[in-house]
């Protein structure tokens, strides 16, 4: 009985001893997978997000966050890369009713018209500032919480990625046949001669390397987090930029008739917008002449009338007395003038109209530009005679016409007086005549493209109807009762320009080309490192083991190191596998015992092993 017991408590004590040991060897294991975890956390520059210490950890159970703690948790998450997206996510949202919805700050007009059109929405968007987008509130709150936290996230980042350069790659984990590519074999050449070979192999691959114990640590592929830095370095400066041009831009329209020209004064403007902080004394001293405007269109097929040439042909003088030189303003091709652009943005035609009295005297002759209101130009506006003016018995009073011109009309009986061909083929001018009051001395601001007659009088014909003719060039319209003519004498073309000003636009250029280098950098270029331990085995050959960590999993990493490898293998060759003769193994005491095969070869073996065959992480050879 005693001797049973025995016999139990020892395989008890052996139960317990294989179990400890199990539990060492998993506690090992634990340790080496935490160490290889660490070594793959370490080829990121990313800040460390620390978890806030709770009190829940002392026993408490109540969270320990008071207002300091609380502060750099929200500073944490603002300055996350997952906060930067969203932020940037919701800018490019908020630019969406900007480009759909008319901006006050683009047209004043169209936001008036849209106004009109849209009495139920038009309350709802100007209370979400939807007609100032870009100045609104909470474009400007998104905007700057961008900005902030694209530079909390990029400061300590920066610095964590200079002291990596700085320093040298960590030395080789204990097991390297857990990393994800891995090779080994025997070689007879010298742990010392492998090392130096591994460091000039590593070095021509363009690796930093140095030997570090019995193995030779290697690292490449540091342009990604460089690359990932610009590229958040260069969202700052385009956001810079587009603050400044808001800032300090100026934009402003003028409408050229062919003869006439602009000096770049704010009394030549049309209209004249410009940022906040913009100083009128900026303005580029320059000016220019339109001395002939170009346009052709398709004559036949189903694209007739479509635009094929759009030109401006002007002549230009840079500086107060600088020389006079010619220029060409296109389409989507300006005239730059001292950082100024001037861009051609509409056309159309200005008919020439020349104005008597009833005496035969020329009161008035100019070009009048017309609005176009359709594709082939078909133009409406008003001709208006403010002064000079005397009716029959000799008052002083005003004229108006309003006018609707087609520059190719398809003739009497064929339609509406609609144009036919955006090109001056066939011109007609139609006239309605009024007299009395134009409303301009009030000081009220009136729309040159519109006649107010409600303080005037229509002249009658025969019939006492509205007196109204249309003209071919050289015809002219006679007023009642000898009170005068108003001849049509031909057509010039006008153009309209936009001359603007924006700085920053060249960094706001500069910083999306490096945006865009800078992303391509960090997605196609991966971070990797490379160990080679060469030490001698027992037998006296030495061991080479190679193995590879990328930041992340790539098939590029196991043929790499298979590269390398090739390249080692010409100075540490394999060895050649030693035979010997085979002993008669001993009678196996039981069935189950293992044979001779089972333990032919040894762990690294004679031949290296491709990182592609390689067994997977963790898995024993």
């Amino acid at each position: 009985m005693s001797k049973a017991n025995s016999s139990t408590d020892t395989g008890a004590r052996t139960e317990e001893a294989e179990t400890g040991a199990r539990t060492e060897e998993s506690a090992a294991e634990r340790e080496q997978e935490r160490v290889d975890h660490a070594a793959g956390e370490r080829l990121s520059t990313a800040p460390r997000e620390e978890r806030p210490e709770t009190e829940s950890e002392s026993g408490t159970g109540v969270p320990a966050m008071g207002v300091v703690g609380w502060i750099r948790w929200f500073w944490r998450q603002l300055t996350s890369m997952r906060v930067a997206l969203i932020l940037l996510f919701l800018l490019s949202l908020g630019a969406i009713p900007g480009s759909l919805i008319p901006q006050t700050s683009v047209d004043d007009l169209k936001v008036q018209n849209f106004k009109d059109q849209h009495t139920t929405l038009s309350p709802i968007y100007e209370k979400f500032q939807l007609f100032d987008v870009y100045s609104s509130v909470w474009f400007s709150a998104i905007y700057i919480l961008l900005f902030v936290s694209l530079i909390g996230c990029i400061v300590p980042r920066t610095g964590q990625f200079v002291g990596q350069l700085r320093s040298r790659p960590p030395g080789a984990p204990k097991r390297l046949n857990r990393l994800p590519a891995y090779t080994t074999w025997r070689t007879e050449a010298e742990p010392e001669a492998v090392r130096e070979a591994a460091l000039g192999v590593l070095g021509k691959r363009r690796f930093r390397a140095h030997a570090a114990g019995d193995a030779v640590a290697a690292e490449k592929g540091y342009l990604r987090e460089a690359g990932n830095l610009i590229f958040h370095i260069a969202l700052i400066v385009m956001l810079v930029a587009f603050a400044a041009g808001q800032l300090f831009k100026s934009e402003g329209g003028k409408l050229v008739v062919e003869g006439d020209g602009f000096a770049n004064t704010l009394t030549q403007y049309d209209d004249f917008k410009s940022g906040s902080l913009y100083d009128s004394d900026s303005l580029a001293p320059f000016s220019f002449v339109l001395d002939d405007f170009v346009g052709t269109y398709e004559e036949s097929g189903p694209q007739r009338g479509t635009p094929r040439t759009f030109e401006a042909r002007v002549k230009y003088t840079e500086g107060a007395d600088g020389p006079e030189r010619k220029g060409v303003i296109r389409v989507n091709e300006p005239l730059v003038v001292d950082g100024t652009k001037v861009y051609l943005i509409a056309h159309g035609y200005a008919p020439v109209v020349t104005v008597r009295d009833g005496k035969g005297k020329v009161v008035s002759r100019n070009s009048v530009p017309l609005l176009p209101i359709d594709n082939n130009i078909t133009s409406t506006g008003a001709i208006k005679v403010m002064d000079g003016y005397r009716d029959k018995n000799g008052v002083k009073t005003q004229l108006g016409f309003k006018a609707f011109f087609v520059p190719t009309f398809a003739g009497h009986g064929k339609g509406q007086m609609f144009s036919q061909f955006p090109g001056a083929e066939f011109p007609v001018l139609a006239l309605s005549a009024y007299r009395g009051s134009l409303g301009v001395d009030s000081g009220l601001p009136q729309n040159v493209y519109q006649l107010d007659t409600s303080k005037m009088k229509e002249f009658k014909n025969e019939d006492g109807e509205l007196l109204k003719k249309m003209l071919r060039p050289g015809e002219k319209l006679d007023l009642a009762d000898g009170e005068g003519s108003i001849t049509f004498d031909g057509i010039e073309e006008w153009a309209s320009f936009q001359i603007s000003q924006q700085p920053g636009n060249g960094w706001a250029l500069g910083g999306a080309i490096a945006a865009i280098a800078g992303l391509a950098g960090s997605l196609f270029i991966q971070r990797r490192r490379v160990w080679v331990r060469a030490v001698r085995g027992a037998d006296g050959v030495t061991v080479v083991e190679m193995a590879g960590l990328g930041r992340s999993e790539s098939a590029k990493l196991p043929e790499e190191l298979g590269d390398l490898a090739a390249a080692l293998i010409t100075t540490a060759p394999v060895a050649p596998e030693k035979t010997e003769a085979p002993e008669k193994p001993e009678a196996p005491e039981s069935p189950d015992a293992p044979g001779p095969s089972d333990d032919a070869t040894n762990e690294a073996g004679s031949r290296p092993v491709h990182p592609a065959d390689a067994p997977a992480e963790g898995a024993e050879k």
